[in-house]
Parts: structure tokens; sequence; C-alpha cells
């Protein structure tokens, strides 16, 4: 398994980190925060977005896209968390991406994968019911009537489901609530008749929706795929959200563990740098640590992605896994090394402890992942 980067995506890494600097630092998120924008992204970052290509990367070149697989959007995303830039490149450019071409009809895939591509649609995908994640626990249904078909149930927490232009609803047409069998995916517009969307407040100030379907009727064609068949190809689609994911908290891990080691070298107590304290050194030689770790786990993620790798499952939840625990452990530490500064909203460390705090629960929080991890490996 590779664990290093090709020359094209160390250019793409470095792209992505120029623009993260230049056009959207922390004081950038900072005053879409305090402006209660809300999509909570700048559409007029995402247009520059779109113009470097980032809305296609996962896109086959035949319908626009770059189709430079999961390690060129991963090094994307890991440039953009050491900012916390906020964008709709995870809802959209993966997920959306990644489910329309993975279960789509050739007309569905040549229907909205030039328009992602384009920056004229955004997507959010709809799939958890409760409090925890579990793909497959799905009681939303979805009942033919006619020609149409008719969508009762709720979703809870959907990434950026606040903004998209079209949500991607998970639904049950057939068996019961934990089978992976009978599950489909259906296309709905944010306005339609029976879809209501609720924006929640959360931690990170990020965009999230709780959705309640309402007989909500959808034509034939809203069914994206084969009915039924979506179980198996969900868990997939999930991986590589979760691998991108993973690869934005790498970002945010090592920005604050930068900031934090600075304030060390910078912050004197009785004339002393601290530093120098020793203690404090072991702690920081710590997180060190873990972030290379984490570094090794979301690369040999993002390359298993690319090549279709049997790994992929388990080395998606090791990827996960590592990337919140190192962020839970680097954000805490940087709250505790800054003291009560770092917890004052003129400061900007602790946005990465809010930001840690709600990444660890999209799609699977550490426990999850370590008992997916046990499970595959036969534990």
């Amino acid at each position: 398994m590779k664990l290093i980067l090709t020359e094209e995506q160390q250019f793409l890494k470095d792209t992505a980190q120029s623009f993260a600097r230049d056009k959207t630092p922390v004081t950038h998120f900072r005053e879409i925060r305090d402006s209660e924008n809300a999509q909570c992204w700048d559409e007029k970052v995402w247009k520059e977005m779109v113009e470097l290509g980032w809305s296609g990367i996962l896109v086959p070149e035949k319908f626009g896209g770059s189709e430079f697989g999961m390690a060129g959007i991963s090094v994307i995303m890991q440039e953009l968390g050491k900012t916390l830039t906020p964008s709709p490149i995870l809802s959209t450019s993966v997920l959306g991406v990644s489910a329309i071409n993975m279960l789509g009809s050739d007309e569905q895939k040549e229907n909205y994968l030039p328009k992602i591509v384009a920056g004229e649609l955004t997507t959010a995908l709809a799939i958890d019911e409760g409090n925890h994640h579990d793909p497959f626990a799905i009681e939303a249904t979805a009942v033919l009537d006619g020609d149409e078909w008719v969508l009762n149930g709720k979703k809870v927490f959907v990434v950026d489901g606040a903004s998209a232009d079209s949500i991607l609803l998970v639904a049950r047409t057939s068996g019961k609530s934990g089978e992976s069998n009978g599950i489909s995916v259906f296309v709905a517009n944010k306005d339609s008749a029976g879809l209501d969307i609720t924006k929640i407040s959360t931690a990170d100030s990020r965009n999230y929706a709780n959705i309640e379907m309402s007989d909500l009727k959808l034509d034939q064609n809203a069914l994206l795929g084969e009915q039924d068949l979506a179980g198996e190809t969900l868990e997939k689609i999930l991986d590589l959200g979760r691998i991108a994911i993973s690869a934005e908290m790498l970002g945010n891990t090592e920005e604050a563990f930068e900031v934090t080691v600075n304030y060390l070298k910078e912050r004197k107590q009785f004339g002393v740098q601290i530093g120098s304290f020793q203690a404090l050194q072991h702690r920081a030689a710590k997180m060190f640590c873990e972030i290379e770790l984490t570094k090794s786990a979301v690369i040999a993620a993002m390359h298993a992605a690319d090549e279709n790798s049997n790994e992929l499952e388990r080395l998606s939840s090791l990827a996960k896994f590592q990337a919140g625990e190192t962020l839970h452990l680097v954000s805490n530490e940087a709250i505790q090394m800054h003291g009560g500064i770092g917890v004052t909203d003129e400061y900007d460390i602790g946005f990465y402890l809010k930001r840690a705090r709600v990444a660890e629960q999209i799609f699977g929080t550490s426990e999850f992942h370590q008992a997916r991890y046990a499970d595959i490996s036969g534990f």
C-alpha cells in the first residue's frame, strides 16, 4: 500500500494550501459565522473552487470531471481543514457525485454530474435516522403508488441539508430496519411538497438539517438506479465520505498542533518559555507521533479507494477512528496548553475544538469504527 503522494497529487495539495491561506484563512470562517450566513459557506469561494475543477475531482471525464480520485479530493480536504474552510465539497463533490456515479443510470449521470461540475447543483445525502450512525437502520419508507413514489419518514444530522439544491433520500422499499437489502435512494428537489427541512444549530457553526418526509411524492425517475439494491453500494459511498472527512480532520489537527507549538514557544511564565517545560514537551511529542500515524492511516485509505482494494472498508474505518482520536487529543491539549485564553471567542484555537466535537460524529464515532474495524478483521 502506497503511503506517499504522486507528483500530481502533491501539486494539487500545494494549490489547495495556497488557496486556503490566501482566500479562506480562519478569519474568513469567523466572518461567515458572524454574518449568520444561512448556508454557512461562501458562494463566491465555492465558485472559485469550481473554476479550479475541485467540484469534479471524482466525476468521470466523459461527464466533464477530472476523475482524479479520492487521493486528489482528500489532499484538498486536508488543506481546507487547516483553515476550517466551509464548503459543499464533502456533501456534493464526494457523497453526491459518488452516489450518482455508482447508483445512477447513464441518463441520470448525464443529467446531474455535469451540473455538479459546473457548480450549478449541490446535494446532501440524507441517511441517518437516530442519534447514532447506523446506515442500515432505515425505517423511512418509499411505496410505489401508480406512477409515483410516496416517501414517509425522517432524517437527522444531514450534512449541508439546509442549503443543498437536491436531497438524496435513503428509504426502505422492502425488508426491515437493520437489513442491507431493500434500501433505495431517491433524488428530491429541496422545494418539493411534503419535504420539510429544518436547519439545526451545532457547535462548529456549519450547515446541518433534520428532514421530515410527509407523503412526499416523486416521479418514478427520482429513483437513483435500481430498487432495493442500494445497500451495499451505500456502504462504499459512506466509506469515501469517511475518508474525506478524515482528511479534513487531519488538517484540523495539524493546524491546531502548529498553533499550539508556536504558542508554547512564545508564552512565558516567570520569565521562562513554557515550551521549555519537559512535561509539556512530552505531551507535544505524543501529539506529533499520533499525527504521523493519522497521516499514514488517511493516505492508506485514500489509496485503497483509488485502487478499488478489498481493504477499503477496514482502512476507511481505521482512518476515521485514528483521525477522530487524534483530533480529540490535540484539540483538548491545545486548549489546556493555551490556558484560559484558549476558550475565548477572540482566539481561534477554540474553533478547532468545536469542529472536532462535531466532525467526530459524522458517519460514525470512534467507537463505531473501532467495532467495525474489529468485526471486519475477524476479532
